[in-house]
């Protein structure tokens, strides 16, 4: 954990409804969730603010009241920025920026800036300029306050409607640029997953901040980020791993999260493919995470929006030294057994068990528990695959040379 002595964290209050398809348990989970991507993005939070209300406020997102109540709060304790939980409109930020007079975001807009530090390679850049500029393109009107200073008649009617829609036509010629650059680049890694050969592909999915990267250290001993951050990892990243005397390749992919932004879905479609192109998933899970049905519940869906639900899949629920801790933890202070107060084995009889023995499986990839298990898995559900890619291989059959003279003499 950054310690805050030595940084400056940016002063943030958050923003939440609970409404008909959000109750007040799932509305804590995402703002949790929230306060995560801010403290990730370099912020803290010191405030939220939560609204029992139908349906969202078409021009504040929340009542007035509410509103007047965040904005006296920030004015008082020197708040720098406010971040809503959901993605707001164009005339809503607007409005709100107008009411607060301070840096106003929501969710999309603040994954959006994590991920543009994230972003090392030149692609990922480019995929996050490009969806950064999507989200721009509709809101440009809000963000020209200094013209709302001049009064509107004669003469004055035409040169902030020619700067916006100057600005509209640039950033629309970006876009266009940037969607020929990552054309050309999908084209290029497309002839890079070709050059790999028929060898086996192993991806790596999840929900972020699960341990994947460290997963992927762990198996393939390469060196890849690793951080107690959402979105540590953006750029893909692929190794070609061996067990025992069989040789596959391993792909780390960038974490999934709920609500994610379309415009990022769309920009990473290359990233994605690696998913869509694999043979095999691992699914990691942080089990040791209040919410981990949900995570799998998101990723599950993700999966299926790319169309790559039908693969196999290995559940891998991962940190269980931290589960264990935290249900000795809870033993102590028990009251009434619920789900967060199972063990392991009692985890194994729910659920998890109806996806198979050899699919689920319970490991540590920092302490390195339960891993031999899990490499033996992972290299059946490889071999088998590489069975029926080749069926006569010297690597895997010792009769392997009296197997093809019999089949030539057939």
């Amino acid at each position: 954990m950054l310690e805050k002595e030595n940084i400056q964290f940016e002063r943030s209050v958050v923003v939440g409804i609970i409404t008909q398809n959000q109750d007040e348990d799932k509305l804590k989970e995402y703002l949790d969730e929230l306060e995560f991507l801010i403290f990730t993005a370099g912020g803290e939070v010191v405030k939220r603010f939560v609204q029992k209300m139908d349906k969202p406020n078409p021009k504040t997102f929340v009542g007035t009241g509410k509103m007047e109540e965040i904005q006296l709060y920030i004015r008082e304790n020197a708040i720098s920025t406010v971040i809503f939980d959901d993605e707001l409109s164009p005339s809503q930020q607007k409005n709100i920026t107008k009411i607060l007079d301070c840096k106003v975001l929501d969710r999309t807009n603040l994954i959006l800036d994590i991920f543009a530090q994230r972003a090392e390679t030149s692609y990922a850049r480019t995929q996050v300029e490009l969806a950064q500029c999507q989200y721009l393109l509709p809101r440009l009107a809000g963000m020209w306050t200094h013209l709302e200073r001049q009064k509107g008649g004669i003469g004055m009617r035409g040169p902030g409607e020619t700067e916006i829609e100057t600005d509209r036509r640039i950033v629309r010629d970006r876009i266009s640029l940037l969607k020929d650059k990552i054309k050309v680049i999908d084209k290029q890694m497309s002839v890079q997953r070709s050059n790999r050969g028929a060898m086996v592909r192993v991806a790596l999915v999840g929900y972020t901040n699960v341990g994947k990267s460290t997963l992927m250290n762990s198996i393939s001993k390469s060196e890849v980020f690793v951080e107690n951050k959402l979105f540590a990892t953006l750029d893909t990243t692929v190794r070609k791993v061996v067990i025992k005397n069989l040789p596959f390749l391993l792909s780390d992919t960038v974490g999934f999260i709920r609500k994610l932004p379309t415009q990022l879905v769309d920009s990473f479609k290359s990233t994605l493919d690696e998913v869509r192109e694999a043979d095999l998933l691992l699914h990691v899970v942080d089990i040791s995470h209040p919410d981990f049905e949900e995570h799998i519940a998101s990723v599950n869906q993700t999966l299926t929006d790319i169309k790559s639900n039908d693969k196999p899949v290995i559940m891998v629920f991962n940190k269980i030294d931290a589960y264990k801790h935290q249900t000795i933890e809870h033993d102590d202070l028990i009251t009434e057994r619920t789900k967060s107060h199972y063990t392991l084995d009692e985890w194994k009889a729910t659920w998890m068990g109806t996806v198979g023995e050899k699919n689920a499986l319970f490991i540590s990839a920092t302490e390195k528990e339960n891993f031999e298990q899990f490499r033996e898995r992972l290299y059946e559900a490889v071999r088998e695959i590489h069975i029926t890619r080749f069926p006569y291989n010297k690597f895997l059959y010792p009769d392997y040379k009296d197997a093809v003279d019999k089949e030539d003499t057939e």
